[in-house]
């Protein structure tokens, strides 16, 4: 691998505070030093005069379809999306076809991600055999095959023995269980939030209180086992509420929302019908208001994409029939930087913390760090670049969004992973 010398960057570092113009030599895939006036002997240089240089982010919720479903993405155009929004480490959930939940699936998705990934590519392990419900899979197999974390996001895992058991089984890796919070009762056949729009239009909702009960019980079993739980895709003003009390209280948990519960409300629905349709659902102004709360006081630690793709012939079924779910992994970035930064004045490191840093903490990976040694993941941006988004233009096989046409502030120019240019702008038009 190449010297490489990024000049003229702002650079951002969550993990250890740092924010000021300096360099950063990049040699065999670390980071060799940073400073100023480095040596520029041997190295290529790269000219980041007006860009951001922060850690490549990591996006620990993600769906790549690879087995199974590969019509609607692959490990390599799912990564390759990531590469175009900066993101240098997806984490991918288990529920492919056929489902990862034994060793040898976990082995078969890195030796994928070998041949074809862009980026740095992680996969959970289920929690139940099959995401079942019913049998627990065997969790320190699947750790020592190389499962990040376990999941059965996508199905809610209402057996509380099964999640009790996998806290505990979880503890000595310090790893956590990452949990879909919904209880699957409330929300069977309910397709956006419940509430006087679901009753206007005819539709079935799926209430609020179904996120905030299985959010609430895994939290208390976590409390009683000592174990760790993550909640995912964070969406209502009760979750916010009851994850700060339990953080207040010492139970082990972390949370993280995604760009749409931050941005949209339940009205998309009535403008863009299935396109707007995901799990858990797209709430009120008064969820997203505590959604924003939760992440500005640090309830909610990172944000994540649930980046989830599907055929466009899928999501042009009448919304009862049509899938849920968005695709995220081009558009966070620029999400977050137009609404957190440019609209509401958030420091970048802030943003960026909850990229990038927190969830690398989260799930113990050596990533969201600029620090000497550390892995060369970087993301180049201009915050202050207007672009249109354009989902013909995705990199993801997936194109259902709910954003596009938007005008969003702030643009990825290159992603580095180990020292190797995965995404150049200018290259790429």
């Amino acid at each position: 691998m190449g010297k490489k010398l990024i000049r003229g960057a702002r650079v951002i570092d969550p993990a250890c505070g740092r924010d000021e113009p300096c360099e950063l030599l990049l040699e065999g895939g670390l980071i060799a030093a940073v400073g100023h006036d480095l040596p520029a002997e041997g190295a290529q240089t790269i000219n980041a005069a007006g860009l951001v240089a922060a850690p490549g982010l990591v996006d620990m919720h993600t769906h790549m379809r690879e087995p199974g479903f590969e019509d609607k993405e692959t490990i390599a155009t799912g990564t390759a999306a990531a590469a175009r929004g900066g993101v240098t480490s997806i984490l991918a959930m288990a529920n492919t076809c056929p489902v990862i939940d034994r060793p040898e699936r976990v082995a078969d998705f890195y030796n994928r991600a070998m041949r074809s990934a862009k980026v740095r590519a992680y996969t959970v392990g289920a929690v139940s055999l099959g995401m079942q419900g019913k049998e627990i899979t065997d969790v320190e197999d699947l750790l020592s095959a190389g499962a990040a974390a376990l999941s059965d996001d996508g199905v809610p895992l209402m057996n509380a023995e099964i999640m009790r058991e996998a806290l505990i089984r979880m503890k000595p890796s310090g790893l956590p269980i990452l949990s879909h919070s919904e209880d699957g009762d409330l929300v069977r056949a309910g397709v956006m939030n419940e509430g006087a729009l679901s009753r206007k239009l005819g539709y079935k909702g799926r209430p609020a209180v179904a996120e905030e009960l299985l959010l609430v019980r895994d939290g208390m079993l976590a409390a009683d086992v000592g174990g760790y739980v993550h909640v995912c895709h964070v969406s209502t003003k009760g979750s916010v509420d009851y994850i700060r009390r339990m953080k207040a209280a010492g139970i082990h948990v972390t949370a993280e929302t995604c760009p749409q519960y931050f941005t949209l409300t339940e009205e998309e629905i009535e403008k863009q019908g299935a396109m707007a349709k995901v799990n858990p659902p797209l709430r009120t102004r008064a969820d997203v208001e505590a959604i924003l709360e939760g992440l500005e006081d640090g309830t909610l630690d990172c944000i994540i994409t649930d980046h989830a793709p599907h055929t466009a012939e899928e999501k042009a079924r009448e919304l009862p029939k049509a899938p849920s779910g968005m695709v995220g992994l081009e558009t966070s970035l620029a999400l977050s930087l137009t609404v957190l930064h440019h609209q509401l004045g958030w420091p970048l490191m802030k943003v960026l913390r909850a990229m990038s840093t927190a969830p690398a903490g989260i799930l113990q990976l050596d990533a969201g760090s600029l620090r000497v040694g550390a892995p060369a993941d970087i993301v180049l941006f201009d915050p202050e670049e207007t672009w249109t988004v354009r989902p013909e233009a995705f990199a993801s096989k997936g194109r259902n969004t709910p954003f596009a046409g938007w005008e969003l502030k702030g643009r990825v120019r290159c992603t580095v992973v180990g020292g190797e240019t995965v995404y150049d702008a200018e290259a790429a038009r």
